[in-house]
């Protein structure tokens, strides 16, 4: 019994260091999460900046969260830290579309894959807020853009044929994406064709001046 007593000492000790490392990874989490958030509203109102600042703290809380899991794999693979890796993915590219278009790999970032096409997919579902706010300011070419670069992420992540248990559950966040960029596309399309009539409109106006003017 002297021997069974010490072995459940070493367990319990055990196991109060991984519930203490849960706790800590909870909390990580959830503050990333938060400057995730944070650097994608940034991004959207044009804040590069801040937005850059938010996400370095971001990816250094990523790092930090990973290693701090390392020697428990299965509060690695748990669905709260992945959600946090897949949060500071879609982040990171929200800001790089907007920005230049420079997407980083998994290993860059330091991501699984699953988070990583997870994160990307969402990204691409959030450019279309990005896409809006262009077509209110009239600059239809480079929400075009936007709404090209949308549909080619959907394109690529249509080839990722895997069961969800492989991908993270990344078909429901295609085929969500899907809808975002048809929707995307009419609004598109409304917009160009008015700006078509204004410029019509305005091109006949000019001229009725003009005849008007003539003697």
């Amino acid at each position: 019994m002297d021997r069974l007593e010490e072995i459940l000492n070493e367990i319990r000790n055990e196991l109060e260091a991984k519930n203490t490392a849960r706790d800590l990874a909870l909390q990580r989490s959830r503050s990333l999460i938060r400057d995730c958030a944070n650097a994608i509203r940034a991004a959207h109102r044009g804040q590069l900046t801040d937005a850059e600042d938010l996400l370095r703290m971001a990816g250094q809380a990523a790092q930090q969260l990973k290693a701090d899991l390392s020697p428990y794999p299965d509060l690695y693979y748990a669905g709260y830290t992945q959600d946090a890796f897949k949060e500071y993915v879609e982040a990171v590219m929200v800001y790089a579309f907007i920005r230049d278009g420079h997407v980083p790999s998994p290993a860059e970032l330091g991501v699984e894959a699953a988070a990583y096409v997870n994160g990307l997919a969402e990204a691409a579902s959030e450019l279309r807020r990005h896409a809006l706010d262009l077509m209110r300011h009239n600059r239809l070419e480079r929400a075009e853009q936007i709404l090209d670069a949308m549909d080619d992420v959907y394109s690529q992540l249509m080839t990722m044929d895997f069961p969800d248990a492989i991908t993270g559950g990344l078909r429901r966040n295609t085929d969500m994406l899907r809808g975002v960029v048809e929707r995307t596309r009419g609004d598109l399309t409304t917009a160009i064709r008015q700006e078509m009539m204004r410029q019509a409109l305005q091109e006949f106006e000019e001229r009725i001046g003009i005849a008007e003017r003539e003697p």
